[in-house]
């Protein structure tokens, strides 16, 4: 939690107003059963000898004291809430900063569902504790300390009983404090668990449906919510002991006030006014405990939540190079031996070089990538092939730096992408993930994340080669169509042209189509193969497929199998020499099969058909 006070340093004014206000509240607070006895004692007196006079200012004193009271506690709400809710601001946006600057390795090690759980739930949870906290925490035991010292000021014996009660509260109340502290974190950690399987299904919910495993997943949802269930009403339980404990000590003090205070009134110590008083200031500690405990409560979940976020802000990248001299992918400069190295190079710098490249996979068994080396000039178009698993989509993710590489160096323009500044690096690179992802807003506005300030020129070329137009102008308002979440009211190939379109506009160097052409058919395929060699700038082109006909005119094919590179060349070199890519190929074209190589193997032999990442 001292971590995440930080974000409360533009709002000290109001952090220090609030509960001073508060303070001022409880001090008008304290006075009132001093004018109520008062009221009993001097203007009441023996019921015949009333001092109306007196009851009147006194009840005007009463009536002064209230709405002082409550400009005051008004005032300490507002100034509470207007920290909290800033507080709450600025710490939702610093979490979503840093979450959007984790890699992907970090990302995919917390998971989504437990990102989303931080960034809404539990700092809701802390907005709340920090308004409770502005508002009640000084006044509350002020209140109950407070009204121990009028009680002592009135008679000493009687606020002995104060001196009880008060600790007996305290073991109950921070007792049950320290028991439910760690539960909440258990129940916090179950709330994780339901918005994973709800997100699941949602996002799932068409997959669900076409193999009818409705029931199945309404089963596994009731499973983890009746047991998130079982585990606040447990901790619920335990918190609910605290109100009626507190009433029972708090009543039995009483009882022992009421007793003591006849004796001493009998003997002529103490008047019924002062008596009167004593009660009230018991019942003010009462009501004050009983806010206190909630507001434990309320500070414990809050506590629990600010361990949570706090964990994520901890989630941070590792540094990319660990050799003495190299620097982190933070932007800063190469070292100047590294600088030295890169200028005394005198041969021609290959565009792109993966150099003895492995990749293992945060909590992976094994490396997903390993032995990697090759090199791509630049303007070459270079197609990746292999079957599922093999590695295709791990290979040109690290391209981008979405991934850093375990083993070895990948250079872009003979920098190793790990000294470049991310900026730099993104800005070189369009990618096209495998999954075509859209935003909600218009098509203008997706495309505008390939190039925030692209003319409407640059927008429709980037449709056209994308092979997108027909997309565009059926929608009847044209680039000002509305796009639904994740694009759910266009079709996969629509999709597809439209996220193609995005990375288009933006001209990259280096354009990466991660099977991005999967749902088009085959004659909009070639179209957009033609158009992408057409491309101004001498782009470096990498085109991730399964389909053979989608790479056959590459200057270089890469072919994959079960993490490493099985062949690379031409499609007639590997064609010739490379059984991998043969096995691809001949499965999609069998009828260019040559007799003497007999059938084809067992789909569970054939690289297409692999399984893993």
């Amino acid at each position: 939690m001292k971590r995440l006070l930080k974000y409360l340093r533009d709002y000290k004014k109001e952090s220090v107003l609030a509960p001073l206000f508060k303070l001022l509240e409880a001090f008008f607070e304290l006075l009132v059963p001093l004018v109520m006895a008062s009221i009993i004692d001097k203007g009441i007196g023996d019921l015949i000898n009333v001092d109306r006079g007196h009851i009147v200012r006194m009840g005007l004193c009463l009536l002064t004291l209230a709405v002082v009271g409550l400009v005051s506690s008004i005032t300490a709400q507002f100034f509470a809430a207007k920290a909290a809710v800033g507080f709450s601001t600025k710490l939702r946006q610093a979490l979503f900063d840093h979450i959007q600057s984790l890699n992907f390795t970090n990302i995919d090690k917390a998971g989504t569902s437990t990102m989303i759980t931080r960034m809404t739930s539990d700092i809701n949870q802390v907005q709340s504790g920090v308004n409770m906290v502005l508002r009640l925490f000084l006044r509350s035991p002020i209140i109950v300390f407070g009204a121990m010292i009028m009680a002592f000021t009135i008679d000493v014996k009687s606020a002995l009983i104060f001196v009880v009660a008060i600790p007996l509260l305290a073991v109950v109340v921070f007792g049950i404090m320290m028991w439910t502290m760690p539960l909440y974190k258990k129940v916090q950690a179950g709330l994780d668990k339901v918005l994973g399987i709800t997100r699941e299904n949602l996002t799932g919910v068409r997959v669900i449906r076409a193999f009818h495993k409705e029931e199945e997943e309404e089963g596994r949802f009731r499973d983890y919510t009746e047991a998130l269930a079982r585990s606040q009403i447990f901790v619920g339980k335990i918190s609910a002991v605290m109100n009626p404990v507190t009433y029972v000590i708090v009543n039995g003090a009483i009882i022992a006030l009421i007793y003591t205070g006849a004796i001493q009134v009998n003997i002529g110590n103490l008047t019924q006014g002062q008596v009167v008083a004593i009660i009230n200031y018991m019942s003010q500690i009462l009501v004050e405990l009983v806010k206190l405990a909630n507001l434990i409560v309320t500070i414990t979940k809050a506590l629990a939540c600010a361990d949570r976020v706090a964990g994520v802000f901890e989630i941070q990248n590792d540094p990319w190079l660990r050799a003495e001299g190299a620097v982190s992918h933070d932007g800063e400069k190469a070292s100047k031996e590294q600088k030295a190295g890169e200028n005394a190079l005198t041969d021609p710098v290959p565009y792109l070089q993966f150099d003895h490249v492995s990749l293992t996979y945060a909590g992976a068994g094994a490396p997903t990538l390993h032995g990697i080396d090759f090199t791509i000039n630049k303007g070459e178009t270079v197609g990746v092939i292999g079957g599922t698993g093999s590695g295709k989509t791990s290979l040109v993710n690290m391209i981008p730096g979405f991934y850093p590489a375990t083993e070895g160096t990948v250079r872009l323009k003979g920098k190793d992408i790990r000294l470049m500044p991310e900026e730099e690096l993104r800005s070189l690179v369009g990618v096209v993930p495998q999954k075509a992802v859209l935003f909600k807003g218009t098509i203008r506005s997706n495309l505008q994340w390939g190039k925030a300030d692209a003319t409407e020129d640059e927008m429709w070329q980037a449709i056209d080669r994308a092979q997108a137009r027909e997309v565009v102008e059926g929608k009847k308002d044209g680039l000002d169509a509305q796009i639904a979440q994740n694009g759910k009211n266009l079709s996969g190939g629509q999709r597809q042209r439209l996220t193609i379109a995005r990375a288009l506009v933006r001209r990259p160097e280096l354009l990466i189509l991660d099977d991005s052409a999967s749902a088009l058919d085959y004659a909009t395929d070639a179209r957009l193969r033609t158009a992408l060699r057409q491309l101004d700038g001498d782009v470096t082109t990498f085109i991730v497929s399964q389909r053979a006909s989608s790479i056959l005119h590459a200057d270089k094919i890469i072919v994959m199998d079960d993490g490493a590179v099985a062949g690379m060349g031409t499609h007639e070199e590997l064609l010739g020499g490379c059984e991998v890519y043969q096995e691809i190929y001949y499965s999609q074209y069998p009828e260019e099969r040559p007799k003497s190589q007999g059938a084809p193997k067992m789909a569970s032999e054939n690289p297409a058909e692999k399984g893993g990442r």
